[in-house]
């Protein structure tokens, strides 16, 4: 059975030592969903709730997150993000979200496009809840991740 890797040999949580290993370029594509009501959707294509444009905020701040991950995961290593890219599809009752990141790097940037797609979802959440009770956050899963030759 394979090994918890953020576990010590004695049981105590522990950052990876990642400085033995080649930095090489990484990719990691994850993918989510917030579902909502019909009218909810209706208001985000005609950019008409008051808090304003909830994709364009939600973008940023996804954009933003995947950058300050190493802050909220404890044992997540700093490394340098050369694009962190948050797109969207509008479903008819549903946004999905897709965060791609990439990184010349020692590890991957799967925990940085996971929290990507987790806050843009809950940055749509956060400026629709006025208008509907009933929305969910998810599927948030990592559907690729990739790393060059070393």
């Amino acid at each position: 059975m394979p090994q918890l890797t953020h576990i010590d040999p004695v049981g105590h949580a522990s950052m990876v030592d990642v400085s033995s290993k080649p930095a090489v370029r990484r990719e990691a594509v994850a993918v989510g969903r917030i579902v909502m009501q019909a009218d909810t959707m209706r208001l985000i294509r005609q950019n008409g709730l008051k808090k304003g444009d909830v994709l364009c905020v939600a973008r940023i701040a996804g954009i933003q997150a995947a950058k300050l991950t190493q802050t909220l995961i404890p044992l997540c290593h700093q490394i340098p993000l050369a694009k962190v890219q948050v797109d969207f599809e509008l479903l008819p009752r549903a946004v999905a979200v897709t965060a791609t990141v990439i990184t010349t790097a020692p590890t991957g940037v799967e925990m940085e496009a996971l929290t990507a797609v987790s806050v843009a979802a809950l940055t749509i959440y956060d400026m629709c809840k006025a208008v509907d009770k009933k929305m969910r956050v998810e599927g948030v899963r990592v559907l690729r991740k990739t790393k060059a030759a070393a």
